[in-house]
This record gives structure tokens, sequence and C-alpha cells, in this order.
């Protein structure tokens, strides 16, 4: 077994790596050391306990999270574009650090049985539906239940491709150009 001390992103991408394999109960010290061929103390030099740990993970996770809502409103696209790509931020496509489409579900998982998740996932849906609520304003669109109704539709077409594989953009593009055509 190696000695190495390995970065912070290496274990939180072993974290991730876990969870989606495994869930939530196989995100601890020795299991992923195990994984990693290192000892434990190399995670214990960079976090405090497994508590600490998962804290890292959904901060990285968050991060992922709103910096591709960053992009979707700081791009140069139209309004339609923009709600096209905000309904389909989980099943689209991933960051360039982590496959967010797949792992989504297993956060969303995770957060059934963990406080500190599910407050990350109501932060980060709270952020995701403000924002496409505000997008569609912009479209005339100002019902807030149409932000809900898009942003429910993709969290169950995200658990759907993460059972069948299927992808389901498309799907949810043409949610929102129904939306848009029973609203015009």
């Amino acid at each position: 077994m190696s000695s190495t001390r390995l970065s912070p992103n290496l274990w939180i991408t072993a974290g991730f790596a876990a969870l989606l394999e495994q869930g939530p109960t196989a995100l601890k010290a020795e299991s992923l050391a195990r994984k990693l061929n290192t000892t434990k103390g190399s995670f214990y030099w960079h976090f405090k306990d497994v508590p600490d740990f998962h804290r890292s993970m959904l901060e990285q996770w968050e991060r992922w999270a709103l910096t591709e809502i960053s992009e979707v409103l700081d791009s140069n696209s139209e309004v339609v574009q923009k709600i096209r790509c905000l309904s389909q931020i989980m099943t689209g496509k991933s960051s360039k650090d982590a496959d967010i489409s797949k792992l989504e579900p297993a956060i969303r998982a995770w957060s059934h049985d963990d406080c500190a998740v599910a407050e990350a996932v109501a932060r980060v849906d709270e952020l995701r539906m403000s924002q496409l609520f505000s997008v569609l304003s912009e479209k005339g669109l100002s019902n807030p239940e149409l932000s809900r109704i898009i942003y429910a539709a993709n969290i169950g077409m995200a658990e759907l491709s993460r059972h069948d594989g299927a992808v389901n953009e498309e799907a949810l593009g043409t949610l929102v150009d129904l939306i848009l055509a029973l609203y015009k």
C-alpha cells in the first residue's frame, strides 16, 4: 500500500465514484483508502473527519451546479435557448470534472437519509428554479408553477436516465417547446 498523500480533489473524486457505485455507505475513510491504494493518514491529512469530507464533496457538487447555471445565464444565447439549457441542466452535458447527469440522482438519493445533503440539494434546487423562473419571466411567462413543472421534469428525467441510460435532452426540449407554444 502506498503512503502517498493524495490531493483533496482526488479523494473527492473517489468519493463521487464510490457514491455512484455503492451509495453513501461507501463514503468512509478506510474503504476509500483501500480503493485508492493508500493509507487513511492521507485522508485525515486533508479532512478533519468523515463529515468534513462529506461537506467538501457537497461543496464541490454545489460549485459544479452553480457554474453550470452561471455559464447558461452568462451566455449570449437567446432567451428561449437559455430556457432550454436551464431545463436540461441535470440531464445535459457533463462538467469537465464529473458526469453531473449521473451524479445528480446519487446525490438526491443520499439526501433522503442525510440532512446536510438535503440542505445542499435544497439550495441548488432553489437557485435553479429561481433562475429558470427569471429567464421564463424574460419571455413573458411569469407563472412560478411553470419553472417548478420544468424543473420537476428535469429531476424525473435524470432519474429515468440513471435507470435506462436514455438521453432525455430532446424530451425536455419538447416540454419547453410545448409550454412556449401554449403560452404565446
